[in-house]
């Protein structure tokens, strides 16, 4: 039986190191798309936030509140979406990849159908998230307090 008010559910030992290795390897992939224009920096964040609200409380809140990095998952949670530049570098990342992949690596048919149906899928989604006013990546120059909602409202472990 689980302690009271513990909100996640009990897993392999190794799910949790795994799952803050992961979210702070995209950290690390978000910092260098703040300075690599080809790079989106958003996505990252939101994956790390990701794996990190389903690890540790502690990252998940240090990144959250985070001087520069917050903004990016704050506008995303707050309904105020993905800057245009990080939309169109995600699809445009995404669609390179899998064409690359599918004319230079040999792949069954079937291997090739799914690779398509799964960037379809994720262009879809992209598409269909709000895209934040003035299209531009900001967070580094961002006032983090700006923000007037509470962080953890609606929040999933």
């Amino acid at each position: 039986m689980e302690p009271i008010g513990q909100d996640r559910p009990r897993r392999l030992p190794w799910v949790r190191p795994f799952l803050v290795g992961l979210g702070t390897f995209f950290v690390g992939l978000g910092i260098v798309g703040i300075f690599i224009p080809v790079l989106p920096t958003t996505p990252f964040f939101l994956l790390a936030a990701a794996c990190y609200a389903r690890s540790s409380d502690r990252t998940y809140h240090w990144l959250l509140n985070h001087r520069w990095f917050g903004k990016y998952i704050r506008d995303y949670r707050e309904g105020r979406g993905i800057p245009r530049r990080a939309k169109g570098l995600s699809i445009g990342m995404l669609w390179t990849t899998v064409l690359v992949s599918l004319l230079v690596l040999p792949h069954p048919l079937l291997v090739k159908v799914l690779l398509l149906a799964i960037a379809l899928g994720v262009t879809i989604y992209l598409l269909s998230l709000p895209t934040s006013p003035g299209g531009s990546e900001g967070g580094l120059h961002a006032d983090p307090r700006a923000s007037s909602k509470h962080l953890d409202k609606g929040r999933g472990g």
